[in-house]
């Protein structure tokens, strides 16, 4: 496969991709050949499109060109990215790949528009296309070239974990999409006199346009603050609980520095009956051991929790009974009871799904509800709630 040979050729121990300057190795091979292949691509469709009149080849020469400037932001952007971090920027700047993506979003969508408007241009005032076998042969060896991108790009955007790469393997696919009908048009403009190549560059150029929309998607999204990754959500969790002592997990919050770059903070259940000096030792382990595994930065802050108390075991599993009827609550953490005598107080937190539409009424509503069944048991208990948030 050429796209291994060219990752074992050119990268230095190309299987540690967790190692920053792997990383950019592979970005740089990625944007170098894209910039390659892109300029060629356009200079040929450049040719193509003059002598042929076609607006269509043009328009999607052009589209080659703004590619191969996306490849070449792509390559600054690792480049700016892998800057260490400093006084201004504690976390790094693993953050600029995106912006420099979200730049490149906005470029392509602006040769897309102006694609509209001469593609219009050429539909009103009609010019011949004159097909000829040769430039015909080069735009169906350049959708090949388009194929092998694609994919080339897929493999190396899955390789190192990278959005932009993988949305040049789409835009590159839909690259092939855009040639394969700038082909039908240089057929079919042999046969017709309807200004056929100027509908085919309109539609080309809703193509660019939803290629750069997509783009600004992607690259947006963990500028926003999107949804973690599932999967490490579920290592961040399960590797935790796998340390002795340990007994539940909740608060977690996954912030997003850039591409492999996270700061994970969570709170981990503990028993109140263990030394402070021994779970210490136990939740720094965790933090360095789990750091390490998962190249992240991961700070855990201790909850003692009381699981020798048979008043607040009982207490707890009759609040989950009650709970049951609540779809929207997803699971209750930080549960203790604090007071003397009869008169309690029954402190705890509850977490809801994102789905519910969290205004205060709502959370006031749930709130009460819960307090009044909870009074229906056991009349002079205090039911002290906070509502939180699902951030994975």
């Amino acid at each position: 496969m050429l796209s291994k040979f060219l990752v074992k050729k050119f990268i230095k121990n190309y299987q540690d991709t967790d190692k920053s300057s792997v990383r950019n190795a592979y970005g740089f091979l990625a944007s170098i050949i894209g910039i390659i292949s892109n300029s060629l691509l356009f200079a040929v469709k450049l040719f193509i499109g003059i002598i042929s009149h076609s607006i269509s080849v043009t328009a999607d020469a052009f589209n080659n060109l703004s590619d191969a400037t996306s490849s070449l932001i792509t390559m600054l952007g690792f480049k700016l990215a892998s800057k260490p971090p400093d006084e201004e920027h504690p976390f790094g700047h693993g953050r600029i790949e995106y912006i420099s993506g979200l730049f490149v979003s906005f470029m392509v969508i602006l040769v897309g528009f102006e694609f509209i408007k001469s593609s219009y241009s050429r539909i009103t005032n009609p010019v011949n296309v004159k097909f000829q076998l040769l430039p015909f042969i080069l735009i169906l060896l350049s959708i090949l070239i388009k194929v092998w991108l694609s994919r080339f790009n897929k493999y190396i955007g899955k390789t190192i974990n990278s959005s932009a790469l993988q949305a040049s393997s789409f835009d590159a696919l839909s690259d092939v999409i855009t040639s394969s009908c700038v082909a039908l048009s240089f057929i079919i403009s042999k046969w017709t006199s309807i200004p056929i190549d100027g509908y085919i560059g309109i539609l080309i150029s809703l193509f660019i346009i939803y290629s750069g929309y997509s783009l600004i998607k992607d690259t947006l999204n963990p500028l926003l603050g999107e949804s973690p990754d599932p999967q490490l959500v579920n290592k961040i969790i399960n590797g935790i609980l796998s340390y002795k002592h340990i007994t539940g997990v909740h608060d977690l919050i996954i912030h997003n520095y850039g591409p492999s770059k996270c700061m994970a903070t969570v709170h981990a259940e503990v028993p109140d009956t263990i030394s402070i000096v021994k779970i210490h030792e136990i939740i720094d382990m965790a933090e360095r051991q789990l750091s390490d595994d998962l190249n992240i930065i991961l700070v855990i802050h201790m909850d003692p929790i009381n699981t020798n108390n048979k008043e607040v075991t009982f207490a707890r599993n009759e609040l989950e009974k009650l709970i049951e009827p609540y779809p929207m609550i997803k699971s209750i953490h930080d549960f203790r009871i604090v007071g003397q005598g009869e008169s309690k107080n029954l402190i705890f937190d509850i977490v809801i799904d994102y789905s519910q539409n969290l205004t205060n009424e709502f959370e006031d509503k749930i709130k009460r509800d819960l307090d009044n069944e909870i009074k229906k048991i056991h009349p002079k208990y205090n039911a002290i709630i906070t509502i939180d948030r699902d951030f994975t």
